[in-house]
């Protein structure tokens, strides 16, 4: 389909948006690098297309019609085609409302010489006939002759060659118009469900999409309102403080239903209507999000999201919440909100934040005392206590600045200035601001400017901050902090104080600068630490190795991971040697000291590829044929008293996918491994772990393993 006719169908409404698709989020460069290709007949994606006369919700005003017969639904390439939309038509398109344009990317100019493409520069464009702007091309309100007409108002000869150089710079934007956008069509048969996740397919093979943004297409496609009800949610949030994005309510689904934060497949194929998760949105918007809202607020002094170094921190707190209907006791809060602060100052969520999330989910559904174990978890990756070097050259982007503040309103601590406490000031004027106790201007001319790495970091460190209101941080003038301090000691001695602010006035001056933070990182270490450790006592239990933390840790004398139990994925083919491979390994670890475990679905990498095509392998059978397969396998090679007394067997979830997972206990006596070898010829071996591996034991070294072993 040639561009223009793509746009065409969309004036003429044969060519829509379904509700399902995101908003508009291109950027200006990534409208610029389209066109660009587009002038130099590079390659440009290709749009996929569902033809059908029964289509999903639509996105603007537009309501279907069956009179209008079969529709073009557009599932992949409406970032692209929307980007033409606007540059060519210069309006937004009818399927889009302003504020789901998150990026306005209209007003491109291109410099019709060099091609050069750029947004509007007033100094470097009023004056130059030869920027214009790329919607008067397409619709041309300008053509070459009055590009060159205005070149030679301005004194300039144009030679013919410069000429023709214009003029094929022009055509060359024009015809991006009848350039094709290859186009792909589900057919009129497939269904919304098959089309969605064909949508889904196509998309999770990219980087267009996150896995949250797929799941909620795929979730608005079974439920159309699902979009607009989350953002109705969102919307309130934000004008109490706590701003997300849909994202965010994703991972809260996800979190509260299946106490997962990685495998988002499992939001996908819901019942469309009053389901499960349904269900689960209706509790989170009437009550679960207020409430943890309110626990912030009350308890934690969180008067918005911008002081949370990650919101993610959030989403374990949330569905500990949902599971008990919002009916926490003050020792459950306490904890909850100590892990929480524990969580952002050690940036808990920064780094692989699924896994970390599945692991903490895990915690929160089995867990009777989930806060306990989750901060123990913190504490065994780094200290908690806090020390006075951690602010060494830190900056208020470090989570212990939020951690300060917090810490500041929990004490009461006012304004400096206006004498107006932190909590929650009211009206923009009292916003929180972040102060040079000694202003930048005074140190830049003691030598603490950019010139010098080092001390500019001392410049702009925490221990150099206070919290003033808005109002109040205006009218400060740049005094020094010597005289600034004074003042407050005289109107308002408690307010510094309650800041930190170290109380001795030689420290005060600009000489003694440094000796400042010095002083003030120690009041704040022992303090923070301090208050940290009273919100509540914590108890510290036994916690087992996590799934994820054994197979990080890779192969050992007590793991093994096998990638399949009968597919040969390098063949192609079942391959039933891989079965007598997996026999050899369970007898090695059962004639082993410690006994070991046998994963099945991972990779020798460590990387989980799950047991679908075993599965298949054995005529799509589920877990529980799997299993009867298993025990079966292992009952003809050891007996059924081995079988039943020393294998324990399951199908864990780990990094979305579900694994087999093989316990195996020491055996009380030798287990012997017949079978036949490659000529047919009949053997017994003695297989026994060493490091990862599982060799048999030469013949002459038996008699003493065993002597030694089952004694």
């Amino acid at each position: 389909m040639k561009i223009s006719q793509a746009l065409d169908k969309i004036d003429e409404k044969q060519l829509f948006v379904p509700a399902f698709q995101r908003e508009y989020v291109w950027k200006r460069d990534d409208a610029k690098q389209l066109i660009d290709s587009l002038i130099k007949e590079y390659p440009t994606g290709t749009m996929l297309t569902w033809e059908t006369n029964a289509p999903p919700e639509l996105k603007g005003p537009h309501k279907y019609d069956q009179k209008q017969g079969a529709v073009r639904i557009l599932l992949d390439g409406q970032q692209r085609l929307t980007t033409l939309y606007m540059l060519i038509r210069g309006n937004l398109p009818p399927y889009y409302s302003a504020p789901e344009i998150l990026n306005d990317t209209r007003g491109l100019y291109v410099n019709v010489e060099t091609l050069e493409l750029e947004y509007y520069k007033k100094l470097k464009m009023q004056n130059d006939p030869r920027w214009q702007n790329l919607t008067d091309i397409f619709q041309r309100k300008v053509r070459t002759r009055d590009i060159i007409r205005d070149l030679e108002d301005r004194g300039e000869t144009v030679a013919r060659d410069r000429d023709d150089l214009i003029d094929d710079h022009v055509r060359a934007i024009e015809n991006i118009l009848e350039r094709d956008f290859p186009e792909q069509t589900i057919p009129v048969k497939a269904s919304i469900r098959e089309a969605i996740d064909i949508f889904y397919k196509v998309n999770a093979s990219g980087v267009s999409l996150t896995e949250a943004e797929l799941a909620l297409a795929q979730i608005s496609g079974y439920w159309p309102q699902a979009r607009d009800t989350f953002k109705s949610k969102l919307t309130e949030l934000e004008k109490r403080g706590f701003s997300f994005k849909l994202d965010f309510i994703i991972y809260a689904l996800l979190a509260c239903l299946y106490h997962s934060g990685s495998n988002m497949r499992l939001l996908h194929d819901q019942e469309p209507n009053d389901g499960p998760l349904q269900a689960a949105w209706h509790k989170l918007e009437t009550q679960t999000l207020d409430y943890v809202a309110n626990i912030l607020q009350s308890h934690a002094f969180v008067d918005h999201t911008a002081e949370i170094n990650s919101i993610y921190a959030l989403i374990p707190i949330i569905a500990y919440c949902f599971e008990r209907d919002g009916h926490l006791s003050d020792v459950e809060i306490r904890k909850l909100v100590k892990w929480f602060y524990y969580a952002q100052i050690r940036t808990r969520y920064v780094s692989q934040l699924p896994q970390k999330l599945d692991r903490d989910l895990r915690m929160v559904k089995d867990s009777p005392q989930p806060f306990d174990d989750l901060l123990q978890i913190i504490k065994d990756e780094r200290t908690l206590e806090i020390s006075p070097d951690e602010f060494v050259g830190r900056a208020i982007s470090h989570p212990l600045y939020p951690m300060m503040r917090w810490y500041f309103k929990s004490k009461g601590a006012t304004c400096l200035t206006t004498g107006i406490k932190l909590a929650q000031p009211m009206g923009k004027k009292y916003a929180l601001e972040n102060d040079h106790i000694f202003p930048f201007s005074k140190l830049k001319a003691a030598g603490y400017g950019i010139e010098n790495r080092i001390k500019y970091a001392l410049a702009q460190e925490i221990t150099n901050r206070a919290i003033l209101t808005q109002i109040a941080n205006r009218t400060k003038s740049a005094t020094t902090a010597e005289t600034y301090l004074n003042e407050i000691a005289a109107t308002n001695p408690e307010a510094l104080a309650r800041q930190c602010i170290p109380g001795d006035k030689d420290l005060w001056k600009l000489e003694n600068y440094e000796l400042f933070l010095e002083k003030r990182r120690q009041m704040l270490a022992d303090e923070l630490n301090h208050f940290l450790s009273s919100i509540t006592e914590l108890t510290v239990g036994e916690m087992p190795v996590t799934l994820e933390e054994m197979i990080t840790e890779g192969e050992s004398e007590e793991l093994e991971f096998k990638q399949s139990l009968r597919w040969d994925a390098n063949e192609g083919r079942i391959n039933r040697d891989l079965e007598a491979v997996v026999v050899k390994t369970v007898a090695a670890f059962a004639n082993s000291y410690a006994g070991g475990t046998l994963l099945i679905g991972v990779d020798d990498d460590g990387v989980p590829v799950g047991l679908e095509r075993d599965y298949a392998s054995l005529g799509d059978a589920d877990k529980d044929r799997y299993e009867l397969h298993l025990r079966n396998l292992f009952a003809k090679a050891f007996g059924q008293d081995f079988t039943a007394s020393k294998l324990k067997i399951g199908f864990p979830q780990t990094g979305g996918c579900e694994i087999c997972k093989i316990d195996v206990s020491p055996a009380d006596r030798a287990i012997i491994v017949s079978g036949n070898d490659k000529k047919g010829v009949p053997y017994e071996r003695l297989y026994v772990r060493s490091g990862n591996s599982s060799p048999d034991l030469p013949l002459n070294e038996i008699p003493a393993f065993l002597a030694k072993r089952f004694k």
